[in-house]
């Protein structure tokens, strides 16, 4: 029943109108495209082997079209993480660049958040925690499991007195 009235929604939504297919397959294609690590070509084939013959260009559009709007519609709607963080950082080449890839994630894998940066230090990890804390499917962490980076103890201390003196965000996580 919950799926009928979600396909009623979808198909009420105008964002679809004047597109060649139908918006559930719209939808499946840009869904799987972001859970699972899939090329274009990829679901080009996967729907081809459910009847629905489309170009990868085609699923590009959908997904640069589409893939804003399904992340603020689900975010509400995303499991909590639990209070056991992991966190890490590693070198990762982008357009050319390499940068710093901050991540965390929860004890079940979830991911909390990630970020960017050029640099690694202190800042950039006070940046990351401040970043993370504030996604609303987070929660107070009970412990964080780091990785050998001087910067993350320094940076959690930090971000514990910003809180504690009222000069933070405007959210209470003295547990970091």
């Amino acid at each position: 029943m919950e799926k009928q009235r979600q396909a009623a929604q979808v198909r009420q939504d105008q964002s679809f109108k004047g597109r060649q297919f139908a918006a559930e397959v719209i939808l499946r294609a840009v869904r799987w495209y972001l859970m699972f690590p899939v090329s274009y070509r990829d679901l080009e084939l996967m729907l081809l082997d459910r009847g629905v013959e489309v170009d990868h260009t085609t699923i590009f559009r959908w997904i640069q079209a589409y893939a804003a709007e399904l992340e603020k519609r689900i975010l509400p709607h995303l499991r909590r993480s639990n209070g056991s963080w992991r966190v890490d950082e590693t070198y990762v080449k982008v357009k050319g660049r390499w940068m710093y890839l901050y991540r965390a994630v929860d004890s079940r894998g979830q991911t909390i958040d990630f970020l960017l940066s050029a640099k690694r230090d202190a800042e950039a990890a006070k940046r990351f925690f401040r970043k993370a804390l504030a996604q609303p499917h987070t929660v107070n962490p009970r412990t964080i499991t780091e990785d050998k980076n001087a910067a993350y103890p320094k940076a959690a201390a930090e971000l514990k007195r910003t809180v504690k003196s009222g000069a933070g965000h405007g959210y209470d996580r003295s547990n970091t």
